[in-house]
């Protein structure tokens, strides 16, 4: 027998990190002298795409960074490379991660004041935490990123004379935070996903590109964390062509996977026109002296993609009969990419004679960020992607039986 069952979110089945008081909803504040009960309040607008972005997701993706490296706390390493070309000192860290992003209830309607002929506009969003760790080293599991922020949307507008779009806000740790602006659209079938390169190239035109020692994964004798890689091309986990292009983990995760529909956001700190606003600040350390221009690590743009991707998956129910605990069951996969795959609790309310496939859809989350970095007179792409499935095991229904 095969049902099929639709789940395009997970719903409130899922724990969310970020919670705030129950009764916290955003609106306007009642004028003094008035009748609250005859004075309307503006109705939440819709969360479009971000309505998706509901509970709990986990999963494991892939980062890369370079980072200034220097002669007053260098980095060790376990083989000391050679010399690197006069005043271009850096080191490339790679990891392999893992990842918690964790939604709270949308805010409401939130006013933002407009000014003759535009008017009041009301967006809405929900507020996010990303947590990261490095588990490149398996046993010994390092947070490399915390980030709490906004994803809002914000109505169509005539003054400027926008459509709807859809802002990221959020705070790094390292001292920067970023503002950026974008839209979305929706299509049948998986995303496609494009190249993405980490090759830096100089600030100033003509903005040639510079490789680097580090960027050839069977080199040993590079400055690279980790240096070396032979392990990792052998587990696929870190290869060439993964250096080469970091969107390739992406790929890899659904190329055996049944993918309906997918909701592509594309994000800018410097949008594209129409679209205009938006950017990064730092610290006073990351932008360094600015009486000889030389910043210590100082981020100037940041663009990302998210796929909002609804899998359908297979998970066969095996023999069942009542009074036995819930099952935990993962469906079947076409492929092993050693990726995430949701968790489901099965219930049945009958006995299960036979083996029983079902087939049914939940939502995935995957992601490419480009953050641009510029330090010794080159800009270096740090590039971080990332596949995210519900954490939390999601019941099926008792309808479904």
């Amino acid at each position: 027998m095969t049902n099929k069952l639709e789940i395009t979110s997970p719903g409130g089945e899922l724990r969310a990190t970020l919670s705030l008081p129950s009764d916290f909803r955003i609106t306007e504040v009642p004028i003094l002298g008035t009748n609250k009960a005859t004075v309307p309040t503006a109705a939440p607008p819709s969360l479009g795409p971000l309505a998706a972005f509901t509970g709990t997701f986990a999963g494991t993706g892939f980062n890369t960074i370079f980072r200034p490296d220097n002669a007053t706390t260098p980095t060790p390493l376990p083989i000391p490379p050679p010399p690197p070309p006069a005043g271009i000192d850096n080191i490339l860290e790679l990891n392999l991660t893992s990842e918690t992003l964790s939604f709270s209830p949308s805010l409401g309607a939130v006013p933002n004041r407009g000014t003759t002929p535009q008017g009041d506009v009301f967006l809405n969003g929900v507020p996010y935490l990303q947590s990261i760790k490095d588990v490149t080293n398996p046993g010994q599991p390092t947070g490399i990123h915390l980030e709490p922020g906004l994803w809002m949307i914000v109505p169509v507008t005539s003054t400027p004379s926008e459509q709807v779009s859809l802002v990221r806000m959020a705070s790094i740790p390292h001292g920067t935070t970023i503002d950026a602006q974008g839209t979305s659209t929706t299509s049948n079938g998986p995303p496609t996903i494009p190249a993405v390169d980490i090759t830096p190239f100089l600030t100033a035109p003509p903005n040639t590109k510079i490789t680097f020692p580090s960027q050839t994964a069977n080199n040993k004798e590079t400055f690279r964390i980790p240096q070396d890689l032979t392990s990792f091309i052998a587990a696929n986990t870190i290869t060439q062509p993964i250096l080469n292009d970091p969107n390739t983990v992406l790929r890899n995760h659904i190329s055996g996977q049944k993918i309906t529909s997918t909701v592509t956001i594309n994000i800018n700190t410097t949008p594209n026109a129409p679209l205009f606003g938006g950017g990064s600040d730092n610290i006073a350390f990351l932008l360094g002296d600015p009486a000889v221009t030389k910043p210590n690590a100082q981020t100037v743009s940041m663009r990302a993609t998210f796929w909002i991707e609804t899998v359908e998956h297979t998970i066969v129910v095996p023999i069942f009969k009542l009074g036995q605990p819930p099952l935990e069951l993962k469906p079947q996969v076409a492929k092993a990419t050693g990726g995430p795959v949701p968790t489901f609790l099965a219930q049945p309310t009958v006995e299960i004679t036979s083996p029983r496939t079902i087939v049914f859809s939940t939502t995935q989350i995957q992601y490419s960020q480009e953050v641009f970095l510029n330090f010794h007179g080159l800009t270096w792409p740090h590039v971080s992607v990332a596949t995210l499935v519900p954490a939390s095991p999601i019941p099926l229904p008792s309808s479904i039986w």
